[in-house]
């Protein structure tokens, strides 16, 4: 009796479509078409040799033999219904982790993708020690949930040495974002700190009409490369406080919305009035925030340290 159970729920599960749950900002992609282009962003010469295009730039440089290739680790963040997941299962190069904390999408996955069991961890990925399960580089690859991409982003930067690139899906605006440049309304706090550790691409713009149920806003997909940068050269602490505490207060230029911190490095030095006058006489605290560069950020952190 209990045989013919289990055998009736598995039956279910493999008929039935996960439920959308508004709370895990969930919202599943079911157009085939933009899975399989999402799957085949994930450049895997650049995740095993460094960016592809020093082979293309050096043509009489040989790239590695094959039998020197190992296979990618690659983690898969909230793999729903295994929309992705199953374009992903079918490159042979990857070595397919995924996370879910969803126990409605596990119970679906494991039935519908046997063979997942294993490589499917069922968890909250914020709160993971990445650690724990990749001893060296891995790559991240996602339809991240739209109520959760910044934090994923901040805790991708925790283990930027680890991550050599990174493939995912967000609201479009959230990706136009990431990618802009300085000078502009868009360009903010995320833009900054992670265009410091990465070159960042826009790759396409995805439709409502791509996902059940439709968000009402339109999606992106975007792929991110660890840059060459080893160390900002500065106090990372401050240089992200600077940042953060300048876009807080965007509409104000520097030197009005930095005070806090200009005020600590006076007293420190133990300036004068005269001397905290000539030092704000620089040009950079006429600024705002959207006008300064990685660079920038980093050469005014130096000043402030």
């Amino acid at each position: 009796m209990a045989f013919n159970h289990y055998i009736c729920r598995q039956f279910i599960i493999q008929r039935m479509e996960v439920r959308a749950k508004k709370a895990l900002g969930q919202h599943f992609l079911t157009d085939l078409s933009i899975a399989q282009r999402i799957a085949d962003a994930l450049d895997t010469e650049t995740a095993l040799y460094g960016d592809s295009r020093q082979v293309e730039d050096n043509p009489g440089k040989a790239e590695p033999a094959d039998e020197n290739k190992k296979a990618i680790d690659v983690l898969e963040v909230g793999p729903g219904m295994g929309v992705l997941t199953q374009f992903l299962l079918k490159r042979p190069e990857l070595d397919l982790k995924m996370v879910e904390i969803d126990r409605e999408s596990v119970d679906y996955l494991l039935v519908n993708y046997p063979q997942v069991n294993g490589s499917l961890i069922e968890a909250d990925f914020l709160k993971m020690r990445l650690d724990n399960f990749f001893g060296g580089q891995f790559c991240v690859i996602g339809n991240f949930p739209y109520n959760i991409s910044s934090q994923i982003f901040f805790k991708i930067l925790d283990y930027k040495e680890q991550i050599p690139q990174v493939v995912c899906m967000i609201q479009k605006e959230v990706a136009e974002r990431i990618a802009e440049k300085p000078g502009t309304k868009t360009y903010g706090i995320l833009s900054v700190l992670l265009q410091a550790w990465y070159d960042i691409e826009y790759l396409f713009t995805v439709g409502e009409g791509a996902f059940n149920p439709p968000p009402k806003v339109k999606s992106a997909v975007i792929r991110l490369v660890r840059n060459s940068r080893t160390s900002l050269g500065c106090d990372q602490s401050l240089f992200k406080a600077i940042i953060k505490t300048g876009f807080n207060q965007r509409r104000k230029t520097l030197r009005n919305s930095l005070k806090p911190i200009i005020k600590a490095k006076a007293e420190k030095e133990k300036w004068s009035e005269e001397q905290l006058s000539g030092f704000l006489a620089d040009p950079v605290f006429e600024l705002r925030p959207e006008r300064l560069s990685v660079e920038d950020f980093i050469s005014l952190t130096l000043m402030l340290s």
